[in-house]
């Protein structure tokens, strides 16, 4: 009996020492896991969505803290150059000389949206209406009363003060500025040829703000200003914003709906996710698409660039990089549910598929990681 008894104490005693060991591991686990960090910049255009994520995906995965720093689409693309981010998020698609600082960078585009003219005038709400020849001529510093006759013209009924306009741009490399800047360059020559299209370009005249917010803070404070910014900061923030005039001659005030059927409009065949992406503009599309009723004219996508080969990045391992692909699936999938709710436009199902091949080419030590 006492054999019995001494056998089973020491079957008591294996299995204590067993399934200590097991929650040891499970803790040891769960503490490893808890230190997954997926650190991103660039981007302020996407800012709010991504931030919306990172606190929806950690309901979801505890374990992976998203980390996004929204510097402007030119800091996130020099960031990813440089390999000190794990993914970047930018307006502007990689330039070809970009690209080649950073070979094998896939493109994923992860959301539409849409930017918008803001402006300050006291006693004036919004529906101030702009067009694209206009609002360069702003830009350029030849249009500079408010009451100028070409915008009293197609603003009939709207007594607009004899103020000086001050031009509010972006101080930073942005891609809220590369898709306002291509807009304007499709509607004039002049502007197309001093000034061009670009993340940063030099501007003919205003004042500048950086990032999103600092625009948005400028216009707020600056009686008789006029800037721009992604849709979503003019929502939340209850700025006053205009409708501009599209090529079917239509003025669209700016909403999910006329985002929507801009990119639906856009006649634009999507490249592999690792080949060039220089040439997809929403904006351009548009520019001469006189049959795009409905369509707000100032519409992009925004990207997240990742390396193709995720083992090129210091410091990264196989569990993280295992994370990142994971976040990126989601937020392509489930991820899209959160757009509507700040301003964005949910991916059609033929780009949601091509980032699914994209996010199915990323790799660590040459290893799928999404399969």
């Amino acid at each position: 009996m006492k054999t019995t008894y001494k056998v089973a104490i020491t079957i008591a005693i294996i299995a204590l020492v067993v399934a200590s060991a097991f929650a040891y591991q499970y803790l040891e686990n769960s503490a490893t896991a808890q230190k997954v960090t997926l650190n991103g910049a660039g981007s302020t255009f996407i800012f709010p969505l991504v931030d919306k994520w990172a606190a929806e995906y950690h309901k979801i995965k505890p374990n992976v803290q998203i980390n996004y720093q929204g510097i402007g689409s030119g800091g996130g693309i020099q960031q990813h150059i440089e390999k000190t981010v794990y993914f970047a998020g930018t307006d502007a698609p990689l330039t070809a000389a970009q690209a080649a600082k950073a070979p094998n960078t896939l493109h994923i585009p992860i959301t539409i949206g849409g930017v918008v003219v803001i402006y300050n005038l006291p006693g004036i709400g919004k529906g101030l209406k702009f067009t694209g020849e206009i609002l360069a001529e702003i830009y350029l510093g030849k249009i500079t009363k408010w009451n100028d006759a070409r915008l009293a013209a197609i603003n009939p009924g709207i007594s607009l003060p004899d103020q000086p306009i001050t031009v509010v741009h972006r101080s930073d490399g942005s891609g809220t500025t590369f898709i306002w800047t291509s807009f304007l360059s499709d509607f004039s020559p002049e502007w197309k040829e001093t000034v061009g299209r670009g993340t940063s370009v030099n501007w003919p005249t205003g004042i500048g703000g950086k990032g999103s917010d600092g625009v948005t803070a400028l216009v707020q404070q600056t009686p008789y200003s006029i800037g721009y910014v992604e849709f979503t900061y003019a929502m939340v923030n209850n700025l006053t914003y205009g409708y501009v005039q599209n090529a079917a001659g239509e003025f669209i005030e700016p909403s999910i709906e006329s985002i929507a059927k801009a990119a639906q409009y856009a006649a634009i065949t999507l490249p592999r996710g690792d080949a060039s992406w220089s040439n997809v503009s929403i904006v351009d599309s548009l520019a001469n698409n006189t049959q795009a009723h409905g369509a707000y004219p100032i519409t992009s996508f925004s990207y997240i660039i990742v390396y193709k080969e995720l083992n090129v990045l210091p410091n990264m391992n196989e569990a993280t990089a295992k994370a990142l692909v994971d976040f990126l699936w989601w937020a392509v999938h489930d991820g899209q549910n959160y757009a509507p709710g700040l301003y964005y436009v949910p991916l059609p199902s033929n780009v949601v598929a091509n980032d699914e091949q994209t996010i199915r080419m990323i790799t660590f030590n040459g290893q799928q990681l999404h399969k």
